[in-house]
This record gives structure tokens, sequence and C-alpha cells, in this order.
């Protein structure tokens, strides 16, 4: 990737197959600036053609994951006018919406404590792994502010009766009970975390590349369809599916009782 970037690094993986993400601001835990804002943009819509990704991990670098927004962003945002504010908040939407759409998975290395904005960044992944230590909390309202921008996306996580506690409080919770409520899929010891990060690649990296991508989008798309278009969308996709190269190679070691062997040609098509 030619784009060079000042608060995050990108890290190419398992012959290339997973990118790694990683905030690179750790003086300020990882805080989110109109910059960082800007560059994660820049990097998930630069990466979302890489036809040979199964994944990407995203982390953060030092003790925390992100500790939200940058304090001179909030300062700067004192003396915005109401125009200034939805143009900021906007560009924060954007950026949650590039990750959430991301054509492959993404997964959270959630390497320690997460607040505000950082719960956004957890909810557009589509697979979350925390250390035990990490502590999150949707602060905003202790700053007389709200975690607008991010409700879509941690409703979808958490559900209404858990955002109504936790949203109106900003109290602080463990890895442990964000698990519990959806926001976290798996909790280890810190010192196992890259071990479990790298289980959910293998799984990742074993699997059919679009049919990885069509998985995603099923999820993404198919609760929000109505029945007929369910019905047509689903039925396409497996057709697809099946009539494909990377299909077809995938039924016939299924048969053939052998691990199938997914190539990714130059123009990302899938050949045997």
């Amino acid at each position: 990737m030619a784009t060079m970037f000042h608060h995050l690094s990108v890290d190419y993986r398992f012959e290339n197959k997973i990118a790694v993400i990683t905030l690179q601001r750790p003086q300020v835990r990882n805080a989110l600036n109109a910059q960082l804002i800007q560059e994660l943009t820049e990097v998930f819509t630069q990466l979302s053609v890489d036809e040979q990704l199964h994944g990407v991990i995203l982390t953060g670098e030092g003790k925390a994951f992100c500790a939200g927004a940058d304090i001179n962003m909030m300062q700067e945002a004192i003396s915005y006018t109401a125009a200034q504010n939805v143009e900021d908040a906007l560009r924060l939407s954007d950026m949650l919406h590039a990750i959430n759409t991301f054509p492959c998975p993404v997964i959270a290395r959630v390497n320690g404590d997460t607040l505000g904005g950082g719960i956004g960044l957890i909810a557009v992944c589509d697979i979350v792994i925390a250390a035990d230590n990490a502590r999150m909390a949707f602060s905003e309202v202790k700053l007389g502010i709200a975690p607008a921008v991010i409700s879509p996306y941690v409703l979808r996580k958490i559900g209404e009766n858990m955002a109504r506690v936790l949203f109106v409080t900003g109290e602080r919770f463990s890895a442990a009970r964000a698990h519990e409520i959806g926001l976290v899929h798996a909790v280890v010891p810190l010192e196992h975390l890259d071990d479990a990060v790298s289980r959910a690649v293998n799984e990742l990296i074993s699997g059919g590349p679009q049919a990885i991508r069509a998985c995603k989008a099923l999820a993404l798309q198919v609760g929000q369809m109505n029945t007929e278009n369910s019905r047509r969308y689903t039925a396409e996709t497996i057709a697809h599916l099946r009539t494909s190269p990377e299909g077809q190679e995938g039924l016939r070691a299924f048969l053939e009782k052998r691990p199938p062997h997914f190539t990714v040609s130059s123009h990302g098509s899938k050949e045997k």
C-alpha cells in the first residue's frame, strides 16, 4: 500500500491473506482525532479492493485499544457551529460505515480499555476478541453529550434493553460483561490474546475468500429484507457460489475427502 499514514500502520500476514491495522497513538491511548478518523476511512476504502484478503485485524498499540475522542478534538468542537458539528459527526459516521461494510471480516483485537467512540469501532467489527483486563464505557454522558453516531451499530449488537442502561449511566463495565451483552465474542487473558486471534484467523483462511464475503453480506443484509427479496437474494447467492470455480473446488474437495485449494487470480476470480 503506497499511502503513508501517520496515526496507524498496516502490516500483511498469512501470505498476504490478512491485513493488520494498528492504531498508533499510544501516548493518548489511541484516541480518535480528525486525522485518525480520516486515515481509518482511507485505509479500509483502499483495502476493500484487495481480493486476496480473507480478513483484517484492527488493534491498538500500547495498553489501550481506543479511548474515544481526543481531548484536543473535543476542545475544538466547543467552538464549532451546529453545521460544523454535523460535518464533524458525519466524518465519524463515514468511517464506521467503511468498516461495517468492508467486504471481508474485520477482527477487533481489543488489547485494553475501550471508551466512547472506541466502542463504536468494535461494534462495526465482525469478530471481537478482548483481553480480560479491558474496561469499557459509553462515557459520553459524563461529558454532557451522547453516543449518537455509534448508536446504530451498538444497538444492533447489544439491543435496546442494555443500551438504555449503559448509555444513560456511562458506567464502566468489564470485558466479561461486554461478552454477556453481545458486544464482545470472546474474552481471554491478555497473554493469550494473540493465540485467540490467531485461531480466529486460521478459521478464516481455511474458507473460500469469496464465500467468506458472501457470508458477511448475508449477515448484514438478509435480516433487513422482506420475504420475497430475501427469497430471491439467498437463492441467487447460493446458485452463484455453487457454480463458481471456488464453490466447485470446495464441493469436490468435500466429496473427495481432501482439503480444498482456494486461490485468487490476478483479476480476483477464483481458480483451482
